[in-house]
């Protein structure tokens, strides 16, 4: 008889030992071996505890039974079961109970993975952010613990690989969860929570006990022992919440998510029947103003505990967001929000203010860590936002996903190209054939094919009248892939109707995203013209460049054939050993593989700067931007041009005043075609730029250097800018490069710190006194503006009076330097040649981007030095 999934054989084996069949669900008939072993059994009633699916739970029946025969009061308590252990009836009657769920902008959903709530610390930062949140009515989705689920599951492979050893890892997950409940509760909290998870772990004892005897789990049982990480979470962090003094309850989400398996080995939300629970949930629990749901798990429409699947916690978040109508879906993860690429392999990427829906589900498809695309599509019904935020770093305000904004006039406010994400460890199968072209049906046959053998086909490219198609599959999948194909077009392939069936092993795909491309020109030119110029340096102008060594202060990475760029920082935290500027050297010089050795020096580090004659003196180039070289000692600066200009050895180093800008290289260039220097006057300082662009009309200076800072336009410490320390090193390699033999120490630098601002302690104290100081430059600015002028910070090299200057002047508004804007830089050079109208330099003359362009110049100028084609 079919007793509430549970089907039982009407067989007793032994007078020793009892057994009985069952089958459960679509389980293998198990033999639940000496579950009640008694050393003699007589003729008569005893009674055995059962272990059975009823309902979403583990259902312990005391059975009765006879010796010779089930009982019909088998079947009676099977059917009316005496439960041990706690029981939720699903069955959804038709009563109707008062406390109708209010939907709409009231509530805010909130989801925190297994990484917010690792430990008991993280569960209370976690119940913190849940309390400050000010909405009027708050849902929570919680993953389990972090590492839990991945214990369940282990305990799932040990018991039915009949490895004892489940036991204690069972009581592994007891402990852990036992000792955070220690931490975090205490009084009837803590003990009714600690009643619970006994119950639970002796329900799951059991049912381990039935796997271990059958050596299989069916995917229901796998489903109900994985997700009771989440009821130990949800409980734990309602108990948490309500001893702020706040009206909690928790929700065992599997009490009103109801999903159907797909197709795809995935699940689809039954909404319609998960609002019918959830209206009854809410009957139920109507005075509740936070809810603690569970993530990650559901039933069937059968009441069979299940799960979401991958990503099973963000989309029970995204569902009860659309059950709910919430105004706003945050997920909360360990990351400032979506970055524009891979930051494990694009340093400088970004985090991204805002992301539409469609936008997000590129990414993601292609490999970004964004949300999985199922998580997105309940939320967009409702035009709910999701909001990623990192729960440890509340200050970042996270990426926004919602709908595409437009301005008034309806145009998109956004970039075209939002960011860019990449597929690894790809194989590209061209299938090509003249015979294919015009046949209709080839490339569903194609597909056909690879259906047959499982394989994820992820992006298809086919040319006209199918005579070409190409499509890529995951690298593991491609020998399956080209078998199944081989065999399906054998007759074609022997007939030469088709030509060849080609495998590209080892590629991947880079997508560049953004919802704006398909209506700005001139995207793809940009995109496909960045590609070229990597393969040009091999391709075109013969360069091989490989980085063998990366070293910082205490860890450095040495590797003899070259070091995969893509992956520098992880292989530096695996393989990396102690700095050693020494040994560094060594290594680099001493390299047999590389004919020509360069180190590039990016540090602002004086002692590092001292190295530069002794790399010079082993045959080592140098490029740099590190200005304490130049404009250090003279007698060291001295020394490492004499030595360049007696050996074979090249020392670059045009980023060290203008970044990217070329103005190393014109001064030298002026000065090599018999020019004479009169003048060089400049504004030096991206910072400095920006702060006297923006000092106009009514703004303090104090105002524009906050607003500067908290740009990042300016160091941490303001000071460092203000200072001119910077400016001055500029002019001091300028004057020297020039043929003034100028020390830095007796330039004359007008610094724009007050003076009782230098001792203090802190850049925040430093910027709460500034204000104070504002009349005077206020004064002196108003003074220019009555004259036509405006202010500007310069450094001057005047090599007629063989002197250098750094200060604060006035300039015509029709001036050159009047005209700047933003952060630039601009250089005047008036030479024997430009006197009348000065030669200018302009642009961006700080920054990562423009500073890496002037030393990947640089390398490049050493490269044709030394014999590449020019």
């Amino acid at each position: 008889a079919d007793l509430g999934g549970v089907i039982f054989s009407r067989r007793i084996f032994s007078s020793d030992s009892l057994s009985l069949l069952l089958l459960l669900y679509n389980m293998p008939v198990v033999s639940l071996a000496k579950i009640a072993a008694s050393p003699a059994v007589t003729a008569g009633d005893f009674t055995v505890r059962v272990p059975c699916i009823y309902g979403k739970r583990l259902v312990f029946n005391r059975v009765s039974l006879r010796r010779s025969f089930v009982s019909h009061r088998v079947r009676s308590e099977l059917q009316s079961p005496r439960v041990l252990g706690s029981v939720t009836d699903l069955s959804l009657d038709n009563s109707v109970e008062n406390g109708h769920l209010p939907k709409g902008d009231s509530w805010a959903v909130h989801k925190f993975g297994g990484t917010c709530v690792g430990n008991s610390e993280r569960i209370k930062d976690v119940a913190d952010v849940v309390v400050s949140d000010g909405s009027s009515r708050k849902l929570v989705v919680v993953s389990a613990m972090a590492k839990v689920t991945d214990m369940m599951y282990d305990l799932i492979h040990r018991a039915q690989s009949r490895d004892d050893s489940y036991l204690s890892a069972l009581d592994a997950v007891l402990e852990k969860h036992r000792a955070t409940a220690l931490e975090l509760l205490d009084g009837d909290e803590l003990a009714s929570f600690s009643a619970r998870l006994h119950n639970d772990i002796n329900n799951l004892k059991a049912m381990l006990r039935a796997i271990y005897i059958a050596g299989h789990a069916t995917e229901s049982f796998s489903d109900f022992v994985v997700g009771h990480g989440e009821l130990w979470s949800a409980q734990m962090l309602a108990a948490v919440v309500r001893k702020s003094g706040l009206d909690c309850t928790w929700m065992d989400a599997r009490d009103v998510l109801v999903v159907v398996p797909n197709s795809s080995s995935q699940v689809d939300p039954d909404f319609a029947e998960s609002e019918k629970r959830l209206e009854k949930w809410f009957s139920q629990n109507s005075a509740a103003k936070i809810i603690i749901a569970t993530g990650f798990i559901a039933s069937t429409p059968e009441n069979i505990p299940t799960t979401l699947k991958r990503d099973g916690s963000d989309f029970s978040a995204a569902i009860m967001g659309a059950l709910f109508r919430s105004h706003q879906l945050t997920i909360w993860t360990d990351v400032d929000g979506v970055y524009s690429a891979d930051p494990r392999k694009v340093s400088d990427a970004v985090i991204l203010k805002t992301l539409s829906y469609q936008e997000a589900w590129e990414m993601s498809y292609f490999g970004a860590n964004v949300l999985h695309p199922r998580t997105i599509i309940p939320v967009m019904k409702y035009d709910i936002p999701i909001v990623i935020r990192n729960i440890f770093n509340l200050s970042a305000p996270g990426t926004m996903i919602c709908r595409q904004i437009e301005d008034e006039d309806g145009y998109k406010l956004d970039a075209p190209v939002k960011g860019f994400a990449t597929i690894d460890n790809l194989a590209l199968v061209n299938v090509e054939g003249t015979g294919m072209a015009g046949v209709p049906g080839t490339a569903s046959a194609i597909f056909s094919a690879v259906k047959e053998v499982g394989a994820n086909v992820i992006m298809i490219s086919q040319a006209s009248s199918e005579h070409s198609v190409c499509f890529a599959v995951p690298e593991k999948e491609v020998k399956a892939v080209s078998e199944a194909l081989n065999s399906r077009f054998r007759q074609a392939l022997a007939g030469g109707r088709l030509s060849q069936i080609e495998i590209i092993p080892n590629c991947s795909i880079l997508a560049a995203v953004g919802q704006k491309m398909a209506s700005t020109p001139g995207v793809s030119a940009t995109f496909f013209n960045a590609l070229a110029k990597a393969a040009v340096l091999k391709e075109e102008f013969k360069i091989d460049l490989r980085v063998i060594g990366i070293t910082g202060s205490s860890k450095m990475l040495l590797s003899e054939s070259g070091i995969d760029l893509s992956r520098w920082r992880e292989l530096m935290k695996e393989e990396g050993e102690s700095a050693n500027i020494e040994k560094f050297t060594q290594y680099v010089k001493g390299n047999h593989f590389i004919p020509n050795s360069v180190i590039v020096d990016c540090t602002a580090d004086a002692d590092i700067a001292s190295s530069y004659y002794d790399w010079l003196l082993r045959g080592i180039h140098v490029v740099t931007p590190n200005k304490k070289a130049n404009s250090g000692p003279l007698d060291q600066y001295l020394k490492i041009r004499d030595l360049q200009r007696k050996s074979y050895t090249h020392y670059f180093y045009e980023a060290t005043v203008g970044a990217g800008l070329p103005i190393i290289s014109t001064l030298r260039g002026l000065l090599e075609t018999g020019d004479k220097i009169l003048r060089i006057e400049g504004i030096f300082s991206g910072t400095l730029s920006y702060l006297f662009n923006n000092f106009v009309g009514n703004r303090s200076f104090s105002d524009v250097v906050a607003e500067a800072k908290q740009a990042g336009f300016t160091e941490p410490d303001p000071r460092d800018d203000l200072s001119g320390t910077d400016v001055a090193r500029k002019v001091t390699i300028l004057a020297r490069e020039s043929g003034l033999k100028l020390d830095l120490d007796s330039l004359p630098v007008q610094s724009l710190v007050p003076k009782p601002l230098q001792a203090c302690a802190s850049a925040e104290e430093f910027m709460q006194k500034l204000p104070q100081f504002d009349e005077e430059l206020s004064k002196q600015r108003q003074e220019a503006e009555a004259a036509g002028e405006v202010l500007r910070y310069v450094g001057v090299v005047d090599a007629v009076a063989k002197k250098g200057t750094v200060e604060l002047k006035r300039y015509k508004k029709d001036h050159p330097f009047a005209q700047l804007s933003g952060a630039d830089n601009i250089i005047a050079f008036t030479t024997k040649r430009y006197k009348e109208q000065p030669l200018i330099v302009r642009g961006p003359g700080a920054g990562a981007q423009v500073t890496a362009g002037g030393i990947f110049s640089d390398i490049l100028r050493l490269a044709f030095y030394l014999g590449a084609p020019s």
